[in-house]
């Protein structure tokens, strides 16, 4: 298996609705990227606020024979209150993604207190037995949280097969998100890794202009966002990394240098670091965009657009009167609730698999782009 996955999470959309994936262009997509020999797609309960799921039905399983691809999928953990409910919404996403059996399947988000959840609901237990019923081939979960506890959940499950965790140059030394730390720990253990985030939704890939001076002086004709997926490709123990597309120029430029993948050289992993180093001195808020903490939001606050525009507007010279930020935050806040809005309730910060203090962020965007506190 090649190592690139197409990350179905950030589709194109009709009309930036996130609920309304753009199946004409996905089709698109899905086709190059089978044909270019890679197979793996991923979805999930929650992405596209359900959509995603209707979308691999209707962009892959309708059009193509089941051997020719891998289909992964996630338990919404977070959505188990006993465990009958197990059974039927793993029947649901059969009927949703139209398939008889998932190649790959995942508990998903397997940190904090979802390991409660997973024990008292004998979620491992019902996996094994899918995969002895031929309905799932590979059982894992993904995961953000610490090592230890990632330690603690492979010692006390060796019945996985593999670990799907966030993993990118930026996050490698993290103290929160642990990549490096996690990566071994699952290679300890002896199991492969799926790599989420690598290009942490799009961070990676609109770096400060010093950092990316360093990545075109050494290799001119490849983007930005390539060297974040090759960084994460690169070791030994990853299998695969998943690619979030939102169009089919993302697509082309993905498999321009992950068709015939070269590791990098030792220069290439200090010249990341280096990087790494520059951004971590320009970024606010370490949101990746990943959208969870709006469907627990009662305000409809547009959270992780009106993150994007703080980190974007904190880069911006401090002498400008005016900022393309500053229009598209009134934009938005016509069409979703404003971050003043926010009733500190904290539902957001339940979701967040980068453990953001949101609401006090929320209270920094606001007082940058409405002037109040």
């Amino acid at each position: 298996m090649k190592k690139l996955g197409f990350g179905l999470m950030r589709l194109p959309l009709v009309n930036d609705d996130f609920s309304q994936p753009d199946k004409v262009q996905l089709c698109d997509m899905v086709d190059l990227f089978l044909a270019k020999g890679f197979q793996y797609f991923d979805t999930a309960w929650f992405y596209h606020n359900g959509q995603s799921e209707a979308a691999v039905k209707e962009c892959l399983v309708e059009r193509y024979p089941r051997s020719a691809f891998l289909l992964a999928d996630k338990m919404p953990l977070i959505l188990i209150r006993k465990e009958s409910e197990l059974e039927e919404y793993f029947s649901a996403q059969l009927a949703r993604c139209g398939v008889d059996y998932f190649d790959y399947y995942l508990i998903h988000d397997m940190g904090g207190n979802r390991r409660k959840a997973a024990e008292d609901t004998h979620i491992f237990a019902f996996l094994s037995e899918k995969k002895k019923a031929g309905l799932v081939k590979q059982i894992g979960f993904s995961f953000h949280d610490t090592a230890d506890v990632l330690d603690r959940i492979l010692t006390e499950h060796p019945e996985v097969d593999f670990v799907q965790i966030q993993l990118n140059y930026l996050d490698w030394e993290n103290d929160t998100i642990q990549s490096r730390k996690c990566y071994e720990t699952a290679k300890r253990h002896g199991k492969p890794v799926i790599v989420m985030e690598p290009v942490k939704g799009g961070t990676l890939a609109n770096i400060p202009q010093e950092a990316e001076n360093l990545f075109r002086t050494y290799h001119p004709d490849l983007s930005v966002a390539s060297w974040a997926i090759r960084f994460a490709a690169s070791h030994e123990n990853v299998m695969l990394v998943l690619s979030g597309m939102s169009d089919l120029e993302q697509v082309k430029d993905n498999l321009s240098y992950m068709e015939n993948f070269t590791p990098f050289t030792e220069e290439e992993y200090t010249l990341v670091q280096k990087a790494a180093e520059i951004i971590n001195g320009s970024i606010a808020v370490p949101c990746t965009g990943c959208a969870y903490c709006i469907n627990k939001c009662p305000k409809d606050i547009a959270i992780p657009k009106y993150f994007a525009l703080y980190n974007a507007d904190m880069r911006e010279l401090g002498t400008k009167a005016w900022t393309a930020q500053t229009m598209l935050y009134s934009h938005f806040s016509e069409q979703f609730g404003k971050t003043s809005d926010c009733i500190e309730c904290g539902q957001c910060e339940t979701m967040c698999p980068q453990h953001i203090h949101i609401r006090e962020w929320l209270k920094k965007v606001a007082a940058r782009f409405e002037g109040t506190l």
